[in-house]
């Protein structure tokens, strides 16, 4: 709800009015308070202001209810008897709905948001895996590796495939990288695992949510209120406030700087921000207070909601210039001393007692304190916020599915893209590394038959060539023999010559001494 001086109405009673000054929403701001106090309703009329402005938003829908921004109001109950009471519709309050778009990192009730791993970069990696120090160095090594040989990294299997890589390659790389502990490894490698079943998988990918998409407007020149839908995600907080952080990140690494102007570029709702900085390690801290710091400059105001102010470090609370308390219950001495410390944290009014107050607030009402036209925070004021002019509580299904099938972004990330990455290309080279090893297999079996059938015949040529030589050396030996010592058949010719000559002989011999003895003795 703007008026003609570029103020928006935040809160109201019998006696004044509370503004935000447009040109100082920039400035970042905080909204606490206990469960059931009106946060979320509060969230919700700043966000569809700052739309009426013209200013993109990004808010986290944790509880399920705020996709009734979309919707026009039909007020009654105690939001009617406010806006009757307090006069709105004299000030221009009127129901309406207001441009949005809807995001899910499961794709199960908006469009799908996804990152690349590169761009997630391997600090905010490490926080999601919940990495120690040791295993976060080697996460930078192995994103140094892939950048040094033109690997792209973009969604989960990327990783692993890269993982593995270097756990193979470790000798090679080691030397140039540093140490590379399997152990550290195989850390990484389990995180992945349950980073894949919490829906890491669908998270890491394309096409990678462009940054100029949220930041559209409608016909009428309303900003869009993009909502990521928390319900589920918020079951898995590492993943939750990582995304959130990421997206602040993607900001400031791609948003010109712009310096101070009337109105915010954009203005980002950081719900349940206490998870950002649960167990945050110190490098993390710096990094978060440093966008924090120097988003400004960009034109994005960051608004954190949460319980209690003391969730907040202090690096960066002291940056949160514009602040709306609602109600905080000390029920015990801890309860009390944050208690107090909310209080002091305002300058104070003296009309009233800032400490009593906020175990006074009734539902809906709250203690504010913004900025003026110099920078500086004015006196805190005590105040009922203004209703929403949209639904208070979510829309339906139904609705819900036709606002998504009729948006400006439908079918630009309702399909995951895989191109080749690192992955592929690893892949690719382990399967060509593995048929260049079958060949080498083969060639080297190949070799060795060659080998073998070369030795079988130098032994076949050697077994002819003996074979030959023993042949050679009996026909020596038979011909010596038979210069030496006739053969049978010599034996036989020569025993017949002389079995015959003998019987010759013989018969000569006797007719020889018949005829002899015959011419001794005379004839008878």
């Amino acid at each position: 709800m703007i008026t003609q001086d570029k103020k928006i109405l935040i809160a109201k009673d019998d006696r004044k009015e509370v503004y935000l000054l447009s040109n100082m929403a920039n400035r970042h701001g905080l909204i606490t308070g206990a469960t059931g106090t009106g946060k979320t309703v509060t969230l919700q009329t700043m966000a569809e202001s700052f739309s009426q402005m013209g200013v993109p938003v990004f808010l986290s829908d944790v509880k399920g209810d705020l996709s009734g921004i979309a919707a026009a109001s039909s007020p009654s109950g105690k939001i009617a008897e406010r806006i009757e009471k307090l006069q709105l519709r004299d000030l221009g309050y009127e129901s309406r709905g207001f441009p949005v778009a809807f995001f899910d990192v499961y794709g199960e009730k908006g469009h799908p948001l996804r990152t690349t791993i590169s761009s997630m970069g391997p600090l905010l990696l490490s926080r999601i895996l919940n990495l120690n120090e040791v295993q976060s160095g080697l996460m930078h090594i192995v994103f140094r590796v892939a950048d040094d040989n033109g690997l792209l990294l973009l969604d989960l299997k990327d990783l692993k495939a890269m993982l593995k890589h270097v756990s193979d390659e470790k000798a090679k790389y080691q030397e140039q990288y540093g140490n590379i502990s399997a152990a550290s490894i195989g850390a990484i490698q389990r995180g992945l695992l349950r980073l894949e079943d919490e829906g890491g998988d669908l998270f890491f990918g394309e096409p990678e949510l462009n940054i100029e998409d949220l930041m559209q407007s409608d016909e009428n020149g309303f900003g869009q209120i993009n909502i990521l839908e928390s319900q589920k995600l918020i079951n898995n907080p590492k993943i939750y406030s990582t995304v959130l952080l990421w997206l602040l990140s993607e900001l400031y690494e791609k948003l010109p700087e712009r310096g101070d102007k009337e109105k915010p570029l954009m203005v980002f709702f950081f719900d349940e921000a206490h998870l950002l900085f649960n167990d945050v390690e110190y490098s993390l801290l710096q990094k978060i207070c440093q966008v924090v710091r120097l988003i400004r400059s960009k034109g994005v105001g960051v608004y954190f909601i949460s319980q209690n102010p003391a969730d907040i470090p202090d690096e960066v609370l002291g940056q949160l210039g514009n602040k709306i308390q609602h109600a905080l219950r000390a029920f015990t001495p801890k309860d009390q001393k944050a208690l107090k410390a909310a209080a002091d944290s305002f300058r104070a009014n003296p009309e009233f007692s800032t400490e009593k107050a906020i175990g006074e607030l009734a539902v809906g009402e709250a203690l504010i304190s913004f900025l003026d036209e110099k920078g500086s925070p004015q006196m805190v004021e005590r105040s009922y916020i203004v209703p929403p002019q949209s639904q208070v509580g979510p829309i339906d299904d139904a609705q819900r599915k036709n606002l998504i099938r009729t948006s400006l972004l439908a079918g630009i990330y309702d399909t995951a893209v895989d191109r080749e990455s690192a992955y592929e290309i690893l892949t690719q080279k382990a399967l060509a590394d593995k048929e260049e090893a079958q060949r080498a297999i083969e060639e080297k079996e190949r070799q060795k038959q060659m080998v073998l059938e070369e030795r079988q015949r130098i032994q076949e040529e050697r077994l002819r060539m003996a074979q030959e030589r023993h042949q050679a050396a009996m026909q020596r030996q038979s011909e010596r023999a038979a210069r030496s010592n006739p053969t049978v058949v010599d034996q036989i010719i020569r025993t017949t010559g002389r079995t015959i000559t003998s019987s010759i002989g013989r018969s000569i011999g006797r007719t020889i001494v018949r005829g002899v003895l015959g011419s001794i003795f005379g004839s008878r």
